[in-house]
């Protein structure tokens, strides 16, 4: 038997667009000619999976089906949630259309996630399909390459997990990867009668109403309207919470692969530092008399660069009006001047830059600075700078 994928896809994105209304959610923003949810929909292309399933919302219906015919996928399902109720009753749900058979694996996967190796990641995936039962999850775990506060932990005990750690500190993430612990990754797989014992034991509550949202389903052209009367009475919850943290047969499938969920600029930052020579273009290259920068990547509200500072190079005391910024440290050691704070940074280091704050860049050092910046705003332009001060007479 086939592993049928169930993609989720309902995420806002507030995480990344705190301050805005209007946000994009993660799974659809273009990061250059490519979706983080593309990028699933090919990862389920292999010959290992069956069809997928899409858990979404009315919101992102549109959208969703045009990844499908993008991607050109054409045997699919699409289950619409009416109303947030968190990932438990979107897991269940999914699982609970009838043309899904009562043994059938089952694997959970995020729509904004970037996986990298994929060939071990479905590797894995095949050789513990015979270890599904009845009763037991399988959840995904990534070798930490850092220690990281954004990110979950678990740690095992002969690939069982033990204990679950939510988003520690960093001191505490350093002790947990020294007992050899691993991110957990968000991603669950395990048979269709696994997750219906699972939920009947411990969340009776969603069970009993998101089935009857799902029997109350109204189908149209492979898209499940779940019933919003019943759909709203099941409890909002996690998977985490409401199953994970009850159940105990739950084992480690344990990865050393290239992993991100791109929840936050600075890691997105980085992944446009890592990648930067696909978006390099030399008429994007602009010099100023303290170094230069290169436009790596202008989406849609934010605009990726890479700045180049020379030794000794000192930006100008500056402000925006309309645009905020994120910087990851990537070479170097820049003193940095934040409204009335200024420090040292170092390589890997990150820091938020508010809109109408008072900022500026320097490089002390005898070798060059180089930063990632993100700009996020609704005007991108070298216009929209307030200088107060500038050792190259640039102040008008």
């Amino acid at each position: 038997m086939k592993i049928r994928p169930v993609i989720l896809c309902g995420g806002s994105g507030t995480r990344l667009w705190k301050n805005s209304k209007n946000n994009q959610a993660k799974q659809f923003i273009d990061f250059g000619n490519w979706t983080l949810l593309g990028k699933t929909l090919e990862r389920v292309k292999s010959s290992i999976y069956d069809a997928p399933i899409i858990s979404t919302n009315i919101k992102y219906l549109k959208q969703v089906k045009q990844h499908l015919n993008k991607h050109k996928i054409r045997k699919f399902k699409i289950i619409l949630e009416p109303a947030k109720r968190n990932t438990a009753p979107a897991i269940l749900s999914a699982a609970l259309i009838k043309d899904i058979p009562n043994e059938q694996p089952l694997v959970f996967l995020a729509s904004d996630h970037l996986i990298e190796k994929i060939g071990s990641f479905n590797k894995a995936i095949k050789k513990n399909q015979n270890k599904l039962t009845q009763n037991n999850i399988f959840i995904f775990g990534i070798k930490p390459t850092i220690p990281s506060s954004e990110y979950g932990y678990f740690l095992t005990k002969n690939n069982k997990v033990s204990r679950f750690v939510e988003k520690p500190k960093i001191a505490k993430a350093k002790k947990i990867i020294d007992k050899k612990g691993y991110w957990n990754s968000g991603m669950f797989y395990l048979r269709k009668d696994s997750i219906i014992n699972n939920f009947r034991r411990c969340q009776p509550n969603i069970y009993r109403n998101c089935n009857q949202a799902v029997i109350k389903a109204k189908h149209k052209s492979n898209v499940y309207y779940l019933n919003k009367q019943a759909f709203t009475k099941a409890t909002a919850k996690s998977f985490d919470y409401a199953i994970l943290e009850k159940t105990k047969e739950i084992n480690a499938i344990k990865l050393d692969i290239p992993w991100s969920d791109l929840g936050s600029w600075k890691e997105i930052c980085k992944m446009y530092g890592k990648n930067k020579r696909q978006y390099f273009k030399k008429n994007n290259i602009f010099h100023r008399p303290w170094g230069s920068y290169i436009n790596l990547f202008k989406g849609k509200k934010f605009l990726i660069k890479e700045l180049h500072v020379n030794p000794k190079g000192i930006l100008s005391l500056q402000k925006h009006h309309h645009r905020a910024e994120h910087w990851l440290v990537t070479h170097g050691k820049p003193k940095i001047t934040l409204n009335k704070k200024c420090f040292i940074m170092k390589p890997n280091e990150h820091i938020f830059i508010p809109s109408k704050s008072i900022h500026r860049i320097q490089n002390p050092e005898k070798r060059p600075v180089k930063i990632i910046e993100a700009q996020l705003g609704s005007v991108l332009k070298e216009s929209d700078i307030v200088r107060y001060q500038d050792i190259y007479g640039r102040i008008k």
